[in-house]
């Protein structure tokens, strides 16, 4: 490995299972969770983010979870900076980091060891996808023209460096990785079958107090705009029925889901063979994930 340390990344769309597979690789390699997650750092929104539960994080242990107050601003050099420390405490301590989410941006930030730049600022800008399109194309071209956060996030860099994005993606990687990384992208084989489980998480955050989480979180944070608390606001201003409100939550986190399965397949290809596309429904799913592994890659001495 030539000295770097060992890095076992699980990601994936929301509700394939990467939190379950991570926790099984960390009980059989002796390892850790670090969470990939750009909502699961806030306090708060336990429901709306699928927060691993108490017992999860006693058979693991799991970092960056709840680390952030909601009304707090946080960007992905902050998150890379959190985790380079935890990565590099849980492997200085004899176990194995494992980064485990579905937030391509920090997965890849950490992974590749960026150098990024991003100015405080993003949420101060109020710009336009049609505006991102005529400044970065190629950037615009990978985002939600409605997804206003990662616009702003563009606008701002280039506003506030002259640089865009995508110039800066291509010039931040400017040292090596200290990380032997490892990809494991858990995919579905039916789309289909992975709506449905989205659509039964959603039924079970409903029964388990999602409206009452919802309406417990300060209007205006970063919280109140998370998928799950977002789209429940007309239903809880009076707007509109519950079921209404469900039903967009459902069609919301179908759509993420879509955007995040087309990162981590342009990941993939990127990694080559430091990535693996497994797949939600196999049985033999853990003992697959561990042969790519190579656990004897892993061993301390």
């Amino acid at each position: 490995m030539d000295g770097k340390m060992p890095l076992l990344i699980v990601a994936g769309p929301t509700a394939s299972g990467k939190t379950a597979l991570a926790i099984a690789l960390c009980e059989r390699l002796g390892g850790e969770v670090v969470s990939a997650d750009s909502m699961q750092v806030y306090r708060g929104m336990d429901i709306a983010t699928a927060k691993p539960t108490s017992e999860e994080m006693v058979r693991v242990r799991h970092h960056l979870i709840s680390v952030v107050e909601p009304d707090e601003r946080f960007s992905v050099t902050k998150y890379a900076s959190m985790a380079h420390e935890a990565i590099a405490d849980i492997h200085a301590r004899g176990k194995l980091p494992v980064l485990c989410g579905g937030t391509g941006l920090y997965i890849r930030a950490v992974a590749e060891n960026w150098r990024l730049t991003l100015g405080e600022i993003a949420q101060e800008i109020n710009g336009t996808w049609e505006e991102l399109c005529e400044i970065d194309p190629e950037h615009a071209a990978k985002i939600h023209p409605n997804d206003h956060k990662r616009v702003n996030h563009a606008l701002a860099l280039y506003r506030g460096t002259g640089v865009t994005l995508t110039e800066q993606n291509a010039n931040s990687r400017t040292e090596p990785t200290p990380y032997d990384a490892k990809m494991i992208f858990l995919n579905a084989r039916d789309r289909e079958a992975l709506y449905r489980r989205i659509e039964r998480r959603v039924d079970e955050m409903i029964a388990n107090g999602l409206v009452e989480e919802a309406r417990d979180e300060a209007v205006g944070s970063t919280a109140a705009q998370a998928i799950g608390h977002k789209e429940l606001g007309p239903y809880l201003r009076g707007e509109c029925a519950l079921e209404e409100a469900v039903a967009k939550l459902k069609q919301e986190t179908r759509r993420y889901a879509k955007r995040q399965l087309s990162w981590f397949r342009r990941t993939a290809r990127e990694w080559e063979n430091r990535c693996i596309a497994l797949y939600m429904e196999d049985e033999d799913l853990v003992e697959r994930a561990i042969t790519f592994a190579e656990v004897k890659d892993f061993e301390r001495e």
